[in-house]
């Protein structure tokens, strides 16, 4: 199986409503679906999606970065343009370079006719596991606090999620914990709350806020440093038993000393973060060894993305909530998200990656690119 031909689909995706963090908003959310054609006619897709933000490079140079990956590919089997792949990437541009990656793995877990979870999983996959992944746990992505009310942690709690998410740094830290202290008095006995600070406090609020809400029913604080470094996430982290998460910092921290002095009890994934689902996996499979957890998540991305993220974390078969319910924030989408129900993502047994892109969105030569 050869690749045959590369094309792509540039988007702009708006959202139905503006997703606050401690220092952006954003209205939409744009990137490029690839396309790789095979020789025997099978399709492989990639999402590039890149956000800086979260640690990726600019759009710009993402699109420049596929004109340079993808024609030397062209004509060369899949397995052998995967291994190939970074000979002609630096690591400057990982989420171009996961868009390709994915795509080429879409092709190969086709041929083998297994879905992506069971390809990536590899040698450790059992002969007798079966072949549709597991369900997938999520956490509700509620948005900002500042949005938030007890109904809308009512209704994600009764449409099966555990686990519920929201955005801090918006608010002044005290209005921040007085507005958690209430929403934490309707949260049914059986959820519980993952924050996200995205950055946005001194080491001295940071110590303040867990302090205060040492008594909430809180799963896990993201981020909650403005400059992190590994000595003072350890420090924090031996303060409390709340989990600390590391997110968009890990590119600027030693993640070899991050794991094996265990300074924070977990760390966020985002596959186009770290260049593709192998590179991610292989990190998380550090960091179980080292025994730091981790939680897959997206950064809005579109049905492409959510669904690749989604079997890399069936891959991991981790029994955390992961944060890839995020689909229902796009007002459109490149494609049929996967399914969730009861607080789950459900991923089928077709091989690949079983992504369908929307019909009505046309793909062009890569020469014709713009964004």
């Amino acid at each position: 199986m050869r690749i045959a031909a590369a094309t792509v689909h540039p988007y702009r995706l708006p959202l139905r409503s503006p997703w606050l963090t401690a220092d952006a908003s954003v209205g939409e959310r744009s990137g490029c679906l690839l396309r790789l054609r095979s020789d025997c006619d099978h399709c492989g897709y990639g999402d590039c999606a890149p956000l800086p933000a979260s640690g990726t490079e600019t759009a710009a140079a993402a699109i420049a970065a596929l004109r340079s990956l993808l024609p030397p590919l062209i004509g060369r089997a899949a397995g052998e343009a995967l291994l190939r792949l970074d000979r002609f990437s630096d690591g400057s541009t990982p989420a171009a370079r996961c868009a390709v990656e994915t795509a080429l793995l879409d092709l190969l877990a086709q041929a083998s006719g297994v879905p992506l979870a069971a390809y990536l999983d590899g040698p450790r996959r059992r002969p007798d596991a079966p072949v549709a992944p597991p369900p997938i746990r999520l956490n509700a992505a509620l948005g900002s606090l500042r949005g938030a009310s007890a109904s809308a942690l009512l209704a994600a709690c009764n449409a099966g999620f555990r686990v519920l998410k929201l955005k801090l740094g918006v608010l002044a830290i005290d209005e921040e914990i007085a507005l958690l202290r209430q929403l934490a008095i309707a949260l049914p006995p059986e959820c519980s709350l993952r924050l996200d600070a995205n950055r946005g406090w001194p080491p001295a609020a940071a110590a303040r806020f867990l302090q205060a809400c040492a008594d909430l029913p809180i799963e896990m604080l993201e981020e909650p440093l403005a400059d992190p470094d590994v000595d003072r996430l350890q420090a924090m982290q031996q303060t409390t038993r709340i989990a600390l998460g590391v997110d968009e910092s890990i590119g600027s921290l030693d993640s070899e000393a991050l794991l094996a002095r265990r300074a924070v009890r977990r760390l966020v994934i985002k596959p186009p973060r770290h260049g593709g689902l192998l590179a991610a996996l292989a990190l998380a499979r550090r960091a179980g060894n080292a025994g730091v957890e981790c939680v897959i998540s997206s950064s809005l991305d579109s049905a492409c993305g959510i669904t690749a993220a989604a079997h890399l974390a069936a891959a991991l078969d981790s029994r955390l909530a992961h944060g890839l319910a995020t689909s229902t924030w796009l007002a459109e989408d490149t494609g049929s998200p996967p399914r969730v129900g009861n607080g789950e993502l459900l991923l089928d047994a077709a091989p690949g990656l079983g992504f369908v892109p929307d019909r009505k969105r046309s793909f062009v030569p890569l020469a014709g690119l713009y964004c």
